[in-house]
């Protein structure tokens, strides 16, 4: 068996990425922006959740958007709610549940999934629209997920690659906050 010509491995890898830095998606980082200036600014906060990796992406982005952005942010991570609310709930309906405890009138929901048909995430969605409040998804694979159908402002890349998916998703997620606190470079208080 011949060992892969890396380079060409690389080159065409990377290359999966490209879509993530089109132009195209700048008015969608902007409008995800000044949704989060907008909660800011009336003292709402963000609310964010996903599964596995998204899950994490969903952790680094409430901290972020908290400590460097001044945006208000929770994540729905924590184990014991999680198992508690899946438990009595059922794991599909765990996460809207948790929106009637934490959500108030005007808080932004970000939810984030890579297939964007995650039945506990999707039933988030349509909750959350149930509630008025707004949604913003982070997907990918299918253009037609029934996640972004739902959201107000959607981050979509057509892959199903998860590795590249996720690590665009946190690519925009922090771009965004980077572009609320006003510049790519800041020292960390």
């Amino acid at each position: 068996m011949t060992p892969p010509d890396w380079n060409l491995w690389l080159d065409d890898y990377f290359a999966r990425f490209r879509p993530a830095f089109d132009p195209a998606v700048y008015a969608t980082l902007v409008r995800f922006r000044d949704l989060a200036v907008e909660v800011r600014s009336r003292g709402g906060k963000l609310i964010f959740a996903g599964n596995g990796a998204s899950a994490s992406i969903s952790s680094h982005g409430a901290v972020d958007f908290t400590k460097q952005a001044k945006v208000r942010a929770v994540d729905f991570n924590e184990p014991n709610l999680i198992t508690a609310f899946a438990n009595d709930y059922g794991y599909e309906h765990w996460v809207a549940r948790a929106l009637d405890c934490y959500a108030d009138p005007g808080d932004v929901v970000v939810l984030i999934s890579v297939s964007g048909a995650s039945p506990n995430i999707v039933r988030a969605a349509r909750h959350a629209r149930e509630l008025g409040l707004k949604v913003v998804t982070f997907t990918g694979k299918h253009a037609d997920n029934p996640l972004r159908a739902l959201g107000d402002v959607n981050f979509w890349i057509g892959s199903a690659a998860y590795n590249v998916v996720e690590a665009i998703h946190m690519l925009w997620l922090t771009t965004v906050i980077d572009m609320v606190v006003g510049r790519a470079e800041y020292s960390v208080n």
